[in-house]
């Protein structure tokens, strides 16, 4: 769930940037990528979650 929450914040700032104006905007491409960098940090949560449930209960 927390991934799937934190892609539609992402999606939501997405939105906003574009929204606001079409032109390249250094303060949109910044916000973009540190809307894409937690999606990827909560990706890596949830499969670190699922490597250490999967250790404990297989190794």
């Amino acid at each position: 769930m927390l991934v799937l929450i934190v892609e539609l914040l992402n999606t939501g700032i997405e939105a906003a940037v574009d929204r606001d104006s079409l032109e390249i905007n250094s303060l949109g491409k910044r916000a973009k990528d540190i809307g894409s960098a937690a999606v990827m940090l909560s990706l890596m949560l949830a499969g670190g979650i699922w490597i250490a449930i999967l250790a404990k209960n297989y190794l």
